[in-house]
Formats: structure tokens, sequence, C-alpha cells
């Protein structure tokens, strides 16, 4: 799956340039703090796998105003090599690989703890 070059940035990792993009917008859980910010990868010459990174912040934009931090081209390039050091091969074609980052997210937020409540409806 290709990433769209619009609002994807370039960036080159040990010699291989990639392209990456983090969702503008919060998804329904990362806006209420349920979920951390994700970003998605893939080779900017022969789109193949797509890695998806789950970090251990909320998203910037989320709906609570908890503290986000920025996504730096430093930590995305180590994102990377962990990647490829744990198998994704981004020219070959697949299924997303995903990359765990989010040990700790919500330990330190000051978001409500995830509590769905159901209704119980009765005819």
């Amino acid at each position: 799956m290709a990433l769209v070059k619009k609002g994807s940035r370039l960036i080159t990792v040990d010699g291989t340039t990639y392209r990456w993009r983090l969702r503008g917008r919060p998804t329904y859980d990362q806006g209420l703090v349920w979920s951390p910010l994700t970003y998605a990868v893939a080779h900017a010459g022969t789109p193949g796998t797509t890695l998806v990174v789950t970090t251990n912040h909320p998203h910037p934009s989320n709906w609570l105003g908890t503290q986000g931090r920025p996504i730096l081209p430093g930590r995305v390039a180590d994102s990377i090599r962990t990647a490829l050091r744990d198998g994704w091969t981004p020219e070959s074609p697949g299924s997303p690989f995903h990359l765990d980052q989010s040990a700790g997210f919500g330990a330190d937020e000051a978001g409500p703890s995830r509590i769905v409540n159901r209704a119980v409806h009765r005819s």
C-alpha cells in the first residue's frame, strides 16, 4: 500500500529513502486520548509493505488538551531501523507491519482512563 504524497515527508535512513506520514486529525480514540499517536512509513521508490508505528504519546490535536510530543525525524529513523531489524521488508508486498512502541502510554497522561458506558436497553 502506497502512502499518499500530500502531507508526507521524505527521510533517508542508511542510504534508503522512505516516505512517512502522520495523520493530521486524530481518530476518535486518539481524540479522547484512549489510544496513542500512530504514523506510517513506506519505501519511497518501491512502495510495498507499510510500516505502522504506534508511539507512546497522545495525538497532538487531541480534544482534551493533553500535551503531545512532536514526532521528529530522528525518532522516525530509529523506528525504521528497529522495524528492519524485526523483519520489515518495505519493498515487498504484504500486510502492514506493526511496530508497537506504546509501552507506558496512559501511565502518566492526564486523560481519563478508558471506561466505556454500555447502556442496557430492555423492551
